[in-house]
């Protein structure tokens, strides 16, 4: 049996990897529902804004998971339009490993973005760290300390390294 600051612990990290999900989805529906083709950052604007308008997160919350999100999306957008390739090679993962509706709501947004990235041509070293505690989607994270991979299949909390309890890490991409 956990303690109470265990057991908070764990719940705050579902809620938080609920709203991760949650937000991918909010996003891709008011993409589709645009005329215009909405620009990524309004879409997830408003997933945070309908995640605090229900109470579902606070401000702060809705702030950090919208981050892992963006983080995660410039990541894998840069990956396929670096290297012309698909979503599936960028999380590393067998597809059938992968939750199908996860993906398909995660390739939405992901196309947005690469268009997104085109235009602004951001600078893709400020999306380039990962950090114990925070949430992220499917695919592999390699310890900047002593280079041990941890494997996503499902949103979720990233923990210390298993290897050398290093806090610190960045997307493998072959």
């Amino acid at each position: 049996m956990g303690t109470q600051s265990e057991d908070h612990e764990n719940h705050l990290s579902d809620r938080l990897v609920h709203a991760y999900e949650r937000m991918l989805e909010r996003a891709k529906q008011t993409l589709r529902g645009s005329a215009e083709g909405s620009v990524l950052q309004h879409a997830l604007e408003a997933a945070k804004e309908k995640a605090v308008e229900l109470g579902e997160l606070t401000r702060e919350e809705a702030e950090k998971v919208g981050e892992y999100v963006l983080r995660d999306l410039h990541d894998a957008a840069r990956y396929l339009a670096d290297e012309e390739r698909e979503l599936a090679d960028w999380a590393r993962l067998d597809l059938l490993l992968i939750e199908a509706d996860l993906l398909n709501r995660f390739s939405l947004l992901v196309d947005q973005t690469k268009v997104e990235l085109e235009k602004l041509r951001l600078d893709a070293a400020a999306f380039g760290e990962w950090h114990t505690g925070e949430i992220t989607g499917i695919g592999t994270l390699q310890c900047i300390q002593c280079g041990e991979t941890i494997h996503f299949h499902k949103v979720s909390r990233i923990p210390p390294c298993p290897k050398c309890h290093g806090t610190v890490f960045r997307r493998v991409i072959d």
